[in-house]
C-alpha cells in the first residue's frame, strides 16, 4: 500500500487506516492459527515440527488432505509474492519518471498502463537469485539492505524534511516526535547488528556501489553535489 501511494485516492486517510486494519487483522488470525494449532498439536511436538500446518491438517483428517493443504500454502506463498513485485516495481519506476534513475524503468505497458520494463526486469533478477542463493540468505542479505536504506533512512528522511520545510504542508501527524522515530532507528540498526559480519558487509558494499553510480550519474547530469 506504502509503495502504491502515488496511486491512491485520499492517501493521507487510506494508507493510516490500511496499515492499522493489515496489522489488526494479521495478528487476530496468526493468534487463531496458533490457538487452533495449539489445541489439536502439543507445544513439545509442535517445536519440532518444520511443517505444523501440514502435520496440523494430517492429525485430523489424514496425509491426504495434508498434501492438499501443503500445496494450498505453497500456492498462497507464491501468489503473495506477486503482490510484493507489484508494489516494488513502482519504485525504480517513480524514480526513473522523476528523471533519477534510467529512462528504461520509466516504460509503461501501451495498453495496460503498468511499468512492465520495471517488473520484468526485478522479477527476472529475483529469479535468477533464487537460484544462486539460499532462500534463507537472500532474505537476510535483502533485510541488511533494507534496514539501512529503507527504514533508519526513512527515519532520517523524515527528521530531515520537518526540519527544512516544516510541518505545515506534511499530511501525517506523529504523536510524541521525535521519540517515535528515534525508537525505531534504534530498534532497526539493533536488528541489521543481528544479521551478522557477513550480511552487514554485504548490505553496505551493495549501497556504496549504488552511491558510486548515484555520484556517476548526478555528474553526468550535472545534478547534485555536482551542479554549478
Amino acid at each position: 500500500m506504502c509503495h502504491l501511494g502515488g496511486e491512491i485516492r485520499n492517501p493521507e486517510r487510506v494508507i493510516p487506516r490500511s496499515i492499522f486494519l493489515s496489522i489488526l487483522g494479521i495478528a487476530a488470525l496468526y493468534l487463531l492459527l496458533n490457538w487452533s494449532v495449539g489445541t489439536v498439536i502439543p507445544w513439545q511436538q509442535a517445536q519440532h515440527s518444520e511443517f505444523i500446518v501440514s502435520t496440523f491438517v494430517e492429525t485430523i483428517y489424514g496425509s491426504t488432505a495434508a498434501k492438499l493443504a501443503t500445496a494450498l500454502v505453497l500456492w498462497v506463498a507464491f501468489a503473495s509474492l506477486f503482490a510484493v513485485l507489484l508494489g516494488y516495481s513502482r519504485i525504480p519506476y517513480a524514480a526513473a519518471a522523476d528523471g533519477e534513475f534510467l529512462p528504461l524503468f520509466a516504460k509503461v505497458h501501451p495498453t495496460k498502463q503498468f511499468p512492465h520494463v520495471s517488473l520484468l526486469i526485478l522479477g527476472g533478477v529475483g529469479f535468477v537469485f533464487s537460484l544462486l542463493f539460499r532462500l534463507g540468505e537472500v532474505i537476510t542479505a535483502i533485510l541488511a539492505m533494507r534496514i539501512l536504506i529503507q527504514f533508519v533512512g526513512q527515519g532520517v528522511g523524515l527528521m530531515l524534511l520537518r526540519r527544512r520545510r516544516g510541518t505545515a504542508h506534511l499530511p501525517f501527524r506523529m504523536p510524541l516526535y521525535p521519540l517515535p522515530v528515534l525508537l525505531a532507528i534504534a530498534v532497526w540498526l539493533l536488528i541489521f547488528w543481528s544479521t551478522g559480519p557477513a550480511f552487514m558487509l554485504s548490505g553496505l558494499t551493495v549501497i556504496g556501489a549504488g552511491v558510486v553510480v548515484f555520484l556517476l550519474w548526478s555528474r553526468r547530469l550535472g545534478r547534485w553535489p555536482f551542479e554549478q
